[in-house]
């Protein structure tokens, strides 16, 4: 949507009373948000539709806000309809990278919450994210739209197998598989979770990689989070693991944005830019990777 059809949309929603005041909220780059005050206080519209080519469905990613706030992980949902959710807006800070650094114990705390909580508050038939999956249809679709990254597919596909052979098994728990920094807020009282289009059952390792790789976390930081949110200290195996789905997260993130670049135009966002950020981070994952495992190995 454009700013003036974005803006008449909200005007028109009938969950606001009185006069409304809205302005834009920056930051994500797929969705529209928007903060709205009307006579009952202030809240959040997001806009966006369906996205096959990311998996992301809309009525699912509703459903799934609406159970974490019921688990007390997120703010309510207010109001909703295809392409729109209206949530509670929250005196929260928005975390940053050297935030949830800084906060590794309680971010470790909360994905195990998080994990084993809210299995028990979705509806509907379950969605499945196993992030190998997801990056090798993320191939096909860079493929079929003859992305211009086509001729390294062959050989990230082979990575994704070696770094898929590294996991071990782990019980299925209900994930988030979005945390980037910005996805965690703090009140001053307990942190909060946003955003959940990517979430489905899943194992908890992706979304401990995926935080702390997310994060640039060093290895003591990252030590703390690993422990928290499995509950214990990792095995060798486990730790290998996480290594592992540390370069997994980060391939998954750049090819979601070279997808991003065949089919998406947010406002403001640079996917080029953002594609190589990540393959840059990716990079320097896998020599550090590699140089404790090996290259052969799985």
């Amino acid at each position: 949507m454009t700013d003036h059809v974005s803006l008449d949309h909200i005007r028109a929603l009938p969950c606001f009373s009185g006069k409304i005041e809205i302005e834009p909220l920056t930051g994500g780059l797929s969705n529209e948000s928007w903060l709205v005050t009307d006579a009952a206080g202030r809240h959040v519209v997001r806009l966006g539709r369906d996205f096959p080519f990311h998996h992301v469905d809309r009525a699912r990613e509703i459903m799934t806000a609406r159970a974490a706030h019921n688990a007390g992980f997120a703010p309510r949902v207010e109001y909703s309809e295809p392409g729109t959710m209206v949530s509670q807006f929250l005196e929260a800070r928005t975390f940053s990278a050297a935030d949830v650094r800084a906060n590794a114990e309680r971010i470790g705390r909360l994905i195990r919450d998080f994990h084993t909580t809210m299995p028990r508050h979705i509806a509907g038939a379950g969605f499945m994210f196993w992030v190998f999956h997801v990056i090798r249809d993320y191939a096909r679709t860079l493929k079929a739209g003859d992305s211009r990254m086509t001729d390294r597919l062959p050989a990230w596909l082979g990575l994704a197998d070696s770094l898929e052979a590294a996991q071990s098994p782990l019980p299925i728990i209900f994930g988030h598989n979005d945390l980037l920094p910005a996805n965690f807020l703090d009140d001053g009282h307990k942190l909060w979770l946003i955003d959940f289009e990517y979430a489905g059952f899943s194992t908890a390792m992706f979304d401990i990689a995926g935080a702390a790789s997310n994060a640039e976390m060093t290895e003591a930081e990252a030590a703390i989070l690993v422990e928290a949110a499995l509950g214990s200290a990792p095995d060798p195996a486990l730790t290998r693991s996480f290594h592992a789905m540390q370069c997994a997260s980060l391939l998954r993130e750049t090819l979601w944005s070279l997808v991003s670049e065949l089919h998406l135009d947010a406002p403001g966002a640079d996917y080029q830019a953002y594609t190589a950020e990540n393959l840059a981070r990716l990079d320097a994952a896998l020599d550090q990777y590699h140089s404790t495992y090996g290259k052969t190995s799985p």
